[in-house]
């Protein structure tokens, strides 16, 4: 299965700009937890992320041809996973997200899905190159995104099951999807969420709350309301240049909720200011750009798709995380890639960077 390849075309550039959000990371979590009874997760940070560094080493030295070719096991797999959360998972504040294995390990299969549904999508659009979907085509492609994407639902986790959507977005804007059909699924969404969202039937109301709290925090400042008014503090607070690291008020004063996942932007803001938020803002916008270029100069339609559904996936949680931060969306759960603490996420964004310098080692190969 393996067969090593020349690190000459590996992607570096990309590397040094990853390496070095992971260091800010390090760093961030370090000086948020400092005076917090969360102080110590920076070195369990850097465990994750030497562990993620194998991870993408060894992954990209695997075909991802091969990859693709076992996706339909692993979605299988995943479906199982997900439902062995919902029998046996770990409850933690009425949620069921993770399995407990041995050795005090978490371990959250929703996290890993999105890897899979990115190779099954490759792997079902391979077969559509060069024609327009119809109805039926989309209609599985809906159906290979929604049922895992309901499974999540079920534990509940919206957030996580949010970030599933841009792999089914992108799929079907590279699947060659007529604008049309576009419009009568984005009409008839519309109409579908109305619906969802009057009936009362799916959405729980702390969900509801938390999707609605974002606009007028005010009104419930101890409530559903607390963390982004809080967040918005803490960003404030940081003016221009920040209040310097660990000198944070509301990081240290233990205002800002969970500041070394969720937050933690809102407590790099306070800490950073306006230029430290934009200059981390930067350096994701030129890893995203980076990442758009290698899928443009992949070897052939799956190598561009599973490179462009990352970089879907990524754009969704950075986008989602920081206007959460800010107030302009909705507490969701999501964290933000390479910056965030935790074991699931930097692995799954190590173990998607090993399949993005995987496609790129290939482009030249026939």
């Amino acid at each position: 299965m393996f067969r090593f390849s020349s690190f000459r075309d590996f992607d570096w550039a990309l590397l040094g700009m990853v390496l070095l959000m992971s260091a800010i990371s390090v760093l961030e979590i370090y000086s948020a937890t400092l005076h917090t009874k969360f102080h110590g997760f920076h070195t369990k940070q850097i465990g994750f992320l030497l562990a993620g560094l194998v991870v993408m080493f060894v992954v990209s030295q695997i075909d991802y041809h091969k990859l693709i070719d076992i996706s339909p096991w692993a979605y299988g797999i995943s479906i199982v996973s997900l439902l062995a959360v919902l029998v046996v998972g770990q409850k933690v504040l009425g949620a069921r997200r993770w399995i407990k294995l041995p050795g005090g390990i978490h371990f959250q299969p929703s996290e890993w899905v999105k890897l899979v549904l990115i190779l099954a999508m490759a792997r079902y659009l391979w077969g559509l190159v060069g024609r327009e979907l119809d109805w039926r085509e989309i209609g599985k492609a809906f159906a290979l995104i929604g049922v895992p994407m309901l499974l999540v639902l079920k534990q509940p986790d919206l957030g996580t099951s949010l970030t599933y959507v841009p792999v089914l977005v992108v799929g079907l804007f590279l699947g060659g999807i007529h604008w049309r059909r576009a419009l009568i699924i984005v009409v008839t969404f519309a109409v579908l969420i109305t619906g969802i969202w009057k009936s009362g039937k799916i959405l729980k109301p702390y969900q509801k709350a938390r999707l609605t709290s974002f606009r007028h925090p005010e009104d419930d400042p101890k409530g559903t309301g607390y963390q982004v008014r809080q967040s918005l503090i803490a960003v404030g607070s940081g003016g221009v240049w920040g209040k310097g690291a660990t000198k944070g008020t509301q990081t240290q004063g233990d205002f800002l909720p969970i500041p070394y996942t969720d937050f933690i932007f809102a407590a790099l803001c306070e800490e950073h200011g306006f230029v430290g938020a934009a200059l981390v803002l930067l350096l994701y916008l030129f890893i995203l750009l980076r990442l758009i270029q290698n899928a443009q100069t992949a070897a052939d339609p799956p190598g561009t798709f599973l490179i462009m559904g990352v970089t879907a996936v990524l754009i969704f949680q950075i986008a989602v995380n920081v206007g959460m931060v800010v107030g302009l969306m909705p507490v969701t759960g999501i964290p933000l890639p390479l910056l965030s603490y935790g074991g699931s996420s930097v692995i799954f964004s190590f173990f998607a960077l090993g399949m993005v310098m995987n496609v790129r080692m290939r482009r030249f190969v026939n």
